[in-house]
């Protein structure tokens, strides 16, 4: 059954599957085991990123197509449902217009940057894909009778997902399955075409792929998963706005995430999108604490003073991609053999 659901991609480490099943029992038990709001919002959060995490991880890890243009489609599929609730009512039928509307805008705006820009070499389609971006970032910001503007959108829910507890598991679910599917993808022979590309272009096309096909299509997979990602988070938050969703420190966040996690490897994803949502959550509170146990050291405890977190939480990141050239999963695989 377990083989099944993870479509025959085992962890091949006991390490690996020890923190795997600890994210998924602390995210199941998360209401309970951590009680207060802003730990429920770390824990939805954690869960919408490593969807979020794997479908860039089907882009960058299994396909090395290197995409700035993924919050757009993550604030695509935010803005979809924020801007179907906030003009038509919190009612199911307008989520799932706000939704549908969403996934086809995506669809195309994918299947457009792929066809037109997958052509070019990589660091010009990043480029591309960086432009295209920023353009969808002003034009939300721009078009606030639409959009809300900076202030952006707020919105109701339908009476099910009032119950923030509610809410909470339906993002769960729905993320957890979104992993699934992407981690059926990869393990699929269209997902081993896609590694042919990756380690060798040439020598796939030379074998009859088409390449740019294969990678135009991983590309729209990503970008719809990516959208629904931005949905979900938009409903948790019960709002959505350029910075929550469109920002390219969100692209910076997602890109650690990966290669923290370990490129082409899903579980990567999982792992490095868990290990950055906590730290970014609960390392300012760490260091008040190693702050105010050292004051009577006043240069380290200037050194740990919470409005460091970020110096710190960078030196964090380096020393981990220093350690772990082939990201966390790499090193806890290699561990057991």
């Amino acid at each position: 059954m377990i083989r099944t659901l993870l479509s025959g991609d085992l962890p091949r480490s006991r390490a690996l599957s020890a923190c795997l099943l600890l994210i998924l029992v602390g995210l199941a038990a998360a209401p309970f085991i951590f009680p207060g709001t802003r730990a429920l919002n770390v824990a939805a959060k954690v869960a919408v990123f490593i969807a979020l995490a794997a479908s860039y991880d089907l882009l960058l890890g299994y396909t090395g197509i290197v995409s700035f243009a993924h919050t757009m489609f993550f604030g695509v599929g935010a803005y979809g449902v924020g801007i179907a609730a906030a003009r038509l009512g919190p009612t199911w039928p307008s989520f799932a217009l706000g939704l549908f509307l969403a996934l086809a805008l995506t669809s195309a705006l994918a299947l457009a940057i792929g066809l037109l820009s997958l052509r070019v070499r990589t660091i010009f389609f990043a480029m591309i894909t960086l432009a295209v971006a920023s353009f969808f970032q002003i034009l939300a910001s721009q078009l606030s009778a639409f959009t809300g503007g900076e202030d952006g959108l707020n919105f109701r829910l339908p009476e099910l997902l009032q119950n923030r507890l509610a809410a909470y598991y339906a993002v769960l679910a729905i993320s957890l399955a979104l992993f699934l599917v992407l981690l059926r993808i990869v393990n699929s022979p269209f997902g081993r075409v896609l590694l042919a590309v990756r380690e060798n272009e040439f020598r796939a096309d030379a074998l009859g792929y088409r390449t740019v096909i294969y990678r135009t299509v991983a590309n729209v997979l990503g970008a719809l998963a990516a959208a629904v990602a931005g949905a979900l988070y938009a409903l948790w938050l019960r709002y959505t706005g350029p910075d929550t969703t469109l920002s390219f420190g969100i692209m910076i966040d997602l890109l650690l995430m990966v290669v923290i996690g370990g490129m082409g490897t899903l579980y990567g994803a999982a792992i490095g999108a868990t290990l950055f949502v906590v730290a970014q959550n609960y390392l300012q509170d760490l260091m008040k604490l190693a702050s105010d146990s050292a004051h009577a050291l006043p240069l380290v405890a200037a050194l740990l003073h919470p409005d460091r977190w970020l110096l710190w939480l960078g030196l964090l990141f380096i020393v981990c991609v220093y350690y772990f050239p082939s990201g966390v999963v790499g090193r806890l695989r290699g561990s057991d053999q």
